[in-house]
């Protein structure tokens, strides 16, 4: 696997105490997804922090902290609170099911799992985790570009003269630096017709560029 296939994948952190298990839900996975594993929920939880997987598998029942203990501690931790949880148990549906629905997980897997049936919740969870992803960025992006425009709001000191602006710094700019030091705006140049008549009378004749596509 090349370094671009691993990058478009998404990862999946598999948390099970039974190395067994482990080993069958890689088998399933390793062709669509990127996969890490934790034997304990401490373990787990220090990989969510490094790794910031995609979607997490979580046995429920573990010597140590429980999945729901696991599930728990990710809920108060900014960087893990989002990652979406499935739980894996062998557990009868019931009270264990609501519980950890309750916590906030997306779905559960019941033990002995059926592979393609498995798979394809992963890859549903997984793309919907991606799709908010995306509209969150997008929506930063969208704040970033409204604070860049925000930058050119409020008062500017500029020359009564020679129409230059007094920056940040103190220091004083051509207006057309500023602006675009501060927006995406690009500039072209052209003359007017009353700097025409002041700085070159000689041209008084004829038309320049700007004035032939205002007329």
């Amino acid at each position: 696997m090349n370094d671009d296939d691993t990058q478009n994948k998404a990862k999946i952190l598999i948390v099970d105490d039974d190395s067994i298990n482990i080993s069958l839900f890689e088998r399933a996975l390793n062709k669509d997804f990127v996969l890490c594993s934790a034997g304990d929920g401490a373990t787990a939880l220090t990989l969510m922090r490094e790794e910031l997987p995609d979607l997490v598998l979580l046995d429920v029942m573990m010597p140590g902290m429980s999945g729901f203990e696991v599930m728990s501690a990710m809920k108060i931790q900014p960087a893990t609170a989002e990652i979406p949880v499935i739980f894996v148990t062998a557990l009868d549906r019931g009270e264990s099911e609501s519980e950890g629905l309750e916590l906030g997980a997306v779905d559960y897997i019941h033990k002995p799992f059926d592979v393609a049936l498995t798979k394809l919740r992963i890859r549903n969870h997984v793309e919907r985790k991606l799709q908010r992803d995306q509209l969150k960025q997008q929506k930063l992006d969208l704040e970033a570009t409204l604070a860049r425009i925000k930058r050119l709001e409020g008062i500017i000191s500029i020359c009564m003269y020679c129409k230059q602006i007094r920056n940040s710094d103190q220091a004083w700019q051509q207006i057309e630096v500023y602006i675009s030091e501060h927006s995406e705006a690009e500039f072209s140049h052209g003359i007017c017709p009353s700097c025409k008549e002041e700085h070159f009378p000689h041209l008084k004749s004829r038309s320049t560029p700007d004035e032939k596509t205002q007329k």
